[in-house]
């Protein structure tokens, strides 16, 4: 989630994460070809709380075009400091849950300071690895990613897991940057195409429902579980 151009004080404080947090488990989907992106570390979690991200990215759109329903178990992937996280939850009411898992713990910290001050108890914390979300198998109505499946490290691990949490009717849902739009102010390792994704995905047991539009920057991608994966 870099910006390519000099956006003032922001452009500078994420050129200074890319110094101050490098990435770990870079390379190559062996599928698409993609390159993997850096992770952003917990210096940036300023970043994702920014003023501007609600007319960028129209967060409260894109959880409005989810259809989260009362009682909904979602799983946050990469949750970070928990800004989905926390507007899910209110969506899904004291009867649903949030998992918001991440791999760094310094995120989940910062989550746990932002549910104690606003009181909320359906989300619960997962601390995850590269290649395990650590969540309960079939169970979860829900899974997404946000701006977050082009940064996973072992994404074909990742997704085998993941497909094991999901009910039979469970969705996963990616948003990500349109690599397609050169409009999109994001460096290009940080987009990604529809195409990429169907390829990435479609591979490891899951088929492209649907394509929402309608977001500033962002593709909303809908995946369902296909009957088997492939072999």
């Amino acid at each position: 989630m870099i910006l390519v151009e000099s956006w003032g004080r922001f452009s500078i404080l994420l050129l200074s994460l890319m110094v101050a947090y490098p990435a770990w488990g870079q390379g190559v989907h062996p599928k698409s070809g993609r390159r993997i992106a850096s992770v952003m570390g917990v210096g940036g979690a300023d970043w994702l709380e920014r003023e501007e991200r609600e007319r960028e990215e129209s967060p409260t759109k894109a959880i409005e075009l989810l259809d989260l329903k009362p009682g909904m178990v979602i799983a946050d992937i990469g949750a970070g400091v928990g800004y989905y996280s926390i507007r899910m939850a209110r969506k899904v009411g004291p009867e649903g849950k949030v998992y918001a898992v991440d791999i760094q713990p310094e995120m989940l910290a910062l989550l746990r300071k932002r549910l104690e001050q606003r009181k909320i108890t359906n989300v619960e914390m997962v601390l995850g690895t590269e290649t395990d979300p650590k969540l309960p198998l079939n169970t979860i109505d829900l899974a997404i990613m946000v701006d977050v499946y082009h940064e996973l490290a072992q994404p074909q691990r990742m997704l085998r897991k993941l497909r094991q949490t999901l009910k039979d009717d469970g969705r996963l849902v990616l948003l990500e940057f349109r690599k397609e739009d050169p409009y999109v102010p994001i460096r290009p390792e940080h987009k990604m195409s529809v195409a990429e994704a169907k390829i990435e995905l479609e591979d490891e047991g899951f088929t492209l429902e649907k394509v929402i539009p309608g977001l500033p920057w962002q593709h909303v991608l809908v995946f369902r579980k296909a009957a088997a994966p492939k072999p």
